[in-house]
């Protein structure tokens, strides 16, 4: 469950210090092309080995620019907010013992813990799929978590990049706040909605905010890059709970915390539920064949047995080729069973473990991509409003 350069930092025989989990919303369990390296479906946090996090100390309001390179090129973390051609002010972070820290984003450079692309809807990503123009930041965000019980952890806008530096220039949003410290929101911003009631079936989705560069709760900017900042909300955190969601313009991420993994079925439950259905020998009602999932291993294969829904009335058949209302859609078909025509498609069951809010067995389907998961899971999902990528 964790990397090999991780468990060689281990001590025998010791489990590490598992932080949570991000998960990439709108994958079944890995990358289309298989997860490779930094760039996967979901990322485990790990208490490191020796503390990596930063925390604000020396100040600098410098007139000149060399002066500002000077100090970023110390070595440094710092955060540069670029006020106007002969004004910037540096903020200097030094070493943290407390903390550890993990940066996300689109870069591959050796700063990044995380790559995320943008998402494609369908999760039709691959190599014939490419992004012209991603609204993902190359250093999107950083998570910085306690290293002491309860390991909490926060979230803050921005991520340093190789040199160990953020810069804010003179179009972006930024501030300063009244206790005097700098602020500051990146370009398409850093969007986190936490559940109400935690990550339970019994859950509702909270309210969309977002995260500054210093970790402060905003409400939204009337665009996703308008130069003016929401409203300050004092009575929230950019402390994650498990279940909450983050949205960085072109990838969304569910963050899962090690307890509330706990409590999730695990892969061995979600191929047990697979098997106890295809041991009922569900059949089609009209072709009389039997139904059956394919396995975990090849859930992106259509098989021959796989179910098949009618996506407006919902009865589900197995595969066949007729039925066709429409020249225009090939994919309109009339239900032989009640004559509804809408799309027809196949049924996969759910495999990211991470997404279920319970262990119940999989009895309903997303619409329009047909995916199978428990029904308090599906009620869930089905009421979280996601922010829209356009800037």
């Amino acid at each position: 469950m964790f990397s090999p350069s991780q468990e060689e930092h281990c001590a025998p025989n010791k489990e590490p210090v598992k932080y949570g989990e991000l998960v990439v919303l709108g994958y079944n369990g890995s990358l289309p092309n298989g997860d490779r390296g930094r760039r996967k479906s979901r990322f485990a946090l790990y208490k490191r080995p020796k503390a990596n996090g930063v925390k604000p100390s020396t100040v600098h309001v410098i007139s000149t620019p060399q002066a500002s390179k000077a100090i970023s090129c110390k070595g440094q973390h710092s955060i540069s907010y670029t006020l106007s051609r002969n004004q910037t002010v540096v903020v200097e972070y030094t070493h943290d013992k407390d903390t550890d820290m993990f940066q996300v984003g689109r870069s591959t450079e050796s700063p990044i813990d995380f790559v995320v692309t943008d998402t494609i809807s369908g999760s039709q990503n691959n190599d014939e799929t490419q992004i012209t123009q991603s609204t993902i930041s190359r250093f999107a965000c950083r998570i910085v978590c306690d290293r002491s019980p309860p390991y909490t952890a926060r979230i803050f806008a921005a991520g340093f990049d190789s040199s160990k530096n953020i810069f804010l220039g003179e179009k972006a949003a930024k501030w300063k706040n009244p206790d005097g410290h700098m602020d500051g929101l990146t370009t398409n911003g850093v969007l986190v909605m936490h559940p109400k009631g935690g990550f339970t079936e019994e859950s509702k989705p909270g309210v969309w905010r977002e995260i500054s560069v210093c970790g402060d709760v905003y409400t939204l900017r009337e665009t996703r890059s308008a130069q003016q900042r929401g409203k300050l909300v004092e009575n929230e955190t950019n402390i994650l709970q498990d279940g909450s969601l983050i949205d960085l313009c072109g990838a969304t991420l569910l963050w899962r915390t090690a307890d509330g993994l706990f409590h999730t079925p695990t892969q061995k439950h979600i191929e047990a539920l697979r098997q106890e259905i295809n041991a009922a020998r569900p059949q089609c009602p009209v072709g009389l064949n039997t139904l059956a999932f394919p396995s975990i291993n090849r859930k992106d294969v259509v098989e021959e047995k796989q179910p098949w829904a009618y996506l407006s009335c919902g009865h589900v058949h197995g595969y066949h080729n007729w039925g066709h209302r429409s020249d225009t859609e090939a994919n309109e078909r009339e239900c032989p069973m009640c004559r509804t025509i809408g799309p027809y498609v196949p049924l996969w069951l759910g495999c990211e473990a991470g997404f279920y809010v319970d262990a119940g067995p999989p009895t309903h389907a997303f619409t329009p991509c047909g995916h199978v998961c428990s029904e308090k899971s599906a009620k869930y999902w089905s009421q979280i409003p996601l922010p829209h990528v356009a800037v």
